[in-house]
């Protein structure tokens, strides 16, 4: 790989030289085993261990297909998916890699005993297969993991919408956490050049999902003058929301677990937030029994701070713990926006808070291309901005994976893959010195 690494460093490398490089026959890459699926069986799920289930191997160079690419990845970074994937929870992502490679003789490849995770990358395009237009070798470029087929009419509304549609590095193989990726080409959006290389993997997952579920006729549909909920809003997902929210003209209620956090939702213009360890909302007494007397707490508090007004949008993530009280602090006819579930997908709430005060609960998961490109764009224009906090190396991955599995992260975690150090890949030092602040500020959080 070292001659790629040389062919990227080097300022004067053209898209000729990218094309004539010879692709290695095999690459590092952070691998789940197969065999080891059942190695965490009987174990509590806070437990269970990233850095026995996270591998780094040497695996073999796949067939590039039509209307793919292969990226030489310098950054990746950490999701929730990827802890999941680690810890085979809710279930083991090789039946996903078995599905897909029932569908045809080219996604065979994806079936087999090793799964290369993570659904973020930065980098450079080293290679395209027949029919890839747009993109060609030397490209600096992010991806974005929606992975579609679009065969079926169903996608061709909202690409989220394809019966194949799946998260690549989670649903697919040949992820991002590794040296090269193999990616559809349609995923790759260019790179925001005022920002490093680990900075700008970081955003892709989070901000894409945060943009749909929040700003899109699809999500939220977020107006100016919305009051908006934001669970978690200094960490990876909440992080964007607040900043949409703020740029949209819209009033965050930013909800957050410390007085650091608080202070970091302060710094990006948040002025109503909620340190709800500080100010002790417990909304299940036990596992089975919410409190409606801590919703109503609750609810009194958000009107304290928002003049008397309710919450027009929640932004749901962490999904059990927290959607009871979702549902009832929402003013009439507003909506509750969900995803991901973090501390429990068996939601409960009253449905007498919904059903009768015509409230709606809208689904999102990631993001479609369009929207996709539009997120990434709001990055590279110095609208929207990384919320970094910490990078390792690829050799670290369990132990970022472990972090975040463990809450112990702010913001998003960066892994580097290709790139030798922290700090390189910037283009555009003039915008960057401008933001510098804004990019740096969940740095060491």
């Amino acid at each position: 790989m070292q001659h790629i690494l040389d062919a990227i460093q080097a300022e004067d490398s053209t898209a000729q030289d990218f094309a004539s490089l010879a692709l290695p026959e095999s690459y590092r890459a952070v691998t789940v085993h197969k065999d080891e699926v059942d190695m965490f069986e009987g174990v509590a799920t806070r437990d269970k261990d990233p850095r026995a289930s996270l591998h780094v191997d040497e695996v073999p160079l796949p067939e590039l297909g039509p209307g793919e690419a292969f990226v030489a990845v310098m950054a990746s970074a950490i999701n929730y998916n990827t802890v999941w994937t680690s810890i085979f929870e809710p279930v083991s992502t090789f039946g996903f890699l078995e599905r897909y490679g029932r569908q045809s003789d080219l996604t065979k490849r994806h079936d087999l005993p090793y799964h290369i995770v993570g659904s973020d990358l930065s980098g450079v395009v080293l290679a395209v297969g027949p029919g890839v237009t747009k993109w060609k070798p030397g490209d600096r470029v992010v991806a974005h993991c929606l992975s579609v087929e679009l065969e079926d009419p169903q996608g061709h509304d909202d690409a989220m919408m394809d019966p194949q549609q799946r998260i690549w590095g989670f649903e697919t193989n040949f992820g991002g956490l590794a040296d090269v990726a193999m990616v559809k080409a349609n995923q790759l959006m260019p790179k925001p050049e005022h920002l490093t290389w680990e900075e700008a993997a970081s955003p892709g997952l989070v901000n894409c999902t945060a943009y749909r579920q929040l700003v899109s006729k699809n999500g939220g549909a977020m107006k100016q003058g919305d009051n908006v909920l934001i669970w978690g809003a200094s960490g990876g997902l909440g992080g964007f929301a607040t900043q949409y929210a703020l740029n949209g003209g819209a009033t965050p209620v930013c909800v957050v677990s410390n007085e650091e956090k608080a202070q970091i939702a302060r710094s990006m213009g948040a002025e109503l937030v909620i340190n709800r360890s500080e100010e002790g909302y417990q909304f299940w007494k036990d596992e089975r029994t919410q409190d409606p007397k801590e919703w109503k707490r609750f609810g009194a508090r958000i009107r304290e701070l928002t003049g008397g007004e309710d919450i027009d949008i929640v932004f749901e993530h962490p999904g059990r713990e927290t959607f009871g009280a979702s549902v009832y602090v929402t003013r009439k006819g507003g909506t509750i926006t969900t995803c991901a579930s973090t501390s429990g997908y068996m939601h409960e709430y009253d449905n007498r808070y919904l059903w009768m005060n015509l409230k709606r609960i809208v689904s999102s998961h990631f993001a479609n291309y369009r929207e996709s490109w539009e997120a990434n764009r709001l990055v590279a224009k110095g609208k929207i901005h990384p919320t970094l906090s910490r990078t390792y190396t690829l050799e670290e991955t369990g132990q970022a994976a472990l972090d975040v599995h463990h809450n112990k992260h702010q913001g998003k975690v960066g892994v580097l893959c290709l790139s030798p150090e922290e700090g390189l890949g910037v283009r555009n030092p003039e915008m960057r010195e401008e933001h510098l602040e804004a990019i740096n500020r969940f740095r060491g959080v």
